[in-house]
């Protein structure tokens, strides 16, 4: 794995304008976080569009970027929490996090999820160097069979399912999801913004508005009451080093997501945690997959998110201390920002009438469909809607919508 001659930055000067770098990266990765349904490669893909017109050292550009993408895997939790809570008479199908809203937990949850991350960021760091090595020795291998690993990953994800009727639904729900993927996501069409193809409909689509659909009759959040953890220390110790260590599996193999990962750490992670588990875990694996992603890219030479596709496209050194050093600092920064921000984030919104926020955001999502994909996207986005009903109605888990980009992958294999 060759790595490029590194050049520690000792002089103030520089060591200041690396810290601004990164100061601004975080400050835009806050804003693409808050923003729901904002998908980090769109948001990436746009950065990459401008960066390379930016003034200033590529390393440090690109500093800026990892800073921002780190930030983003933070904050975008905070909408995820506090928007699409349904009705408590639905929290049986609710997700994780919104189950602990509808309990008055939701500084618990924000909590959870800050701590999935940065411990992540921090387990990710040492670990990250001989991960990857392991790692790219079997990368042939998994490479030359990735049919066969992703159907394995669909086979224990439907066996997952606790009931019959979950594991039929399972089954309706991915091959609905693979179908829409076959079917849209080699389109591209003229749109407003050039920035990253059919993923912000289909997203948005599937896993966005059914929760904001069944929010409209959803009587809001309620008053919030403890940011008390009831999940043990070592529990949440363990659960976030194994969500990095998931993070490396999404960040080499195509179509597995944050979600499945969270689903596979869960089943060895000893004790029940349950729904605050699976926040850490998720958390830990969208945080700890832009430290692997870096190494990626470095050892296989592929760009595996949509951030080191911007990052690539700089040209820059890849000055591996220098870049996690921005990371680790960015991490710290989102760990901070995404309690602040979190906790007044659902006090704004319980204050506000929830059809109304709901509708608000339908509407964004629908309007960052056409930015992204033009007219073509707005009947994606419909489409990727009505299936993303599916699991829900039938009690499955939604994170078998990743057929989306498991299905096509399968079939290109």
């Amino acid at each position: 794995m060759a790595i490029a001659p590194v050049e520690f930055v000792t002089e103030p000067s520089l060591t200041l304008q690396l810290l601004g770098w990164v100061l601004a990266g975080a400050a835009l990765g806050s804003c693409s976080g808050l923003v729901p349904g904002l998908h980090a490669n769109n948001f990436a893909l746009l950065l990459a569009g401008v960066a390379p017109s930016v003034p200033g050292p590529p390393l440090f550009v690109g500093a800026a970027m990892l800073s921002a993408g780190v930030i983003h895997t933070f904050l975008n939790a905070v909408p995820a929490m506090a928007l699409g809570v349904p009705d408590a008479e639905m929290a049986v199908t609710a997700l994780p996090a919104h189950r602990l809203v509808l309990e008055g937990r939701g500084y618990e949850a924000i909590r959870l999820s800050a701590l999935g991350s940065i411990l992540a960021v921090i387990a990710a760091v040492p670990l990250a160097l001989p991960i990857t090595w392991g790692v790219t020795a079997v990368y042939p291998t998994i490479r030359d069979h990735l049919a066969l690993v992703l159907a394995m990953v669909v086979v224990a994800l439907v066996a997952s399912e606790r009931t019959w009727r979950g594991r039929v639904g399972a089954v309706v729900s991915f091959t609905l999801a693979a179908v829409l993927g076959l079917a849209t996501l080699d389109l591209s069409p003229d749109a407003p913004l050039e920035a990253g193809g059919m993923l912000a409909p289909l997203f948005a689509g599937l896993f966005g508005a059914p929760v904001l659909l069944d929010a409209l009759r959803g009587s809001g959040i309620p008053s919030q009451y403890d940011e008390t953890i009831a999940m043990s220390g070592p529990l949440v110790g363990v659960t976030a080093v194994a969500g990095a260590l998931a993070g490396a599996v999404v960040g080499y193999i195509p179509g597995v997501s944050a979600a499945i990962a969270a689903v596979a750490v869960l089943v060895f992670v000893p004790g029940r945690s349950g729904d605050r588990g699976y926040i850490v875990a998720t958390s830990g694996v969208d945080t700890a997959n832009t430290i692997f992603a870096l190494f990626a890219l470095v050892a296989i030479g592929q760009p595996r998110t949509g951030v080191m596709v911007a990052f690539e496209s700089l040209g820059a050194p890849l000055e591996i201390p220098i870049l996690l050093a921005s990371i680790v600092l960015a991490g710290l920064l989102g760990f901070v920002l995404v309690i602040v921000v979190g906790d007044a984030y659902l006090e704004v919104v319980g204050r506000i009438d929830y059809w109304k926020i709901s509708v608000a955001v339908l509407a964004l999502l629908l309007c960052l469909s056409y930015l992204f994909t033009g007219v073509v996207g707005i009947a994606v986005f419909c489409v990727a809607a009505a299936i993303g009903m599916v699991p829900v109605r039938v009690r499955a888990r939604r994170v078998h919508l990743m057929g989306v980009l498991i299905g096509p992958l399968l079939v290109g294999s």
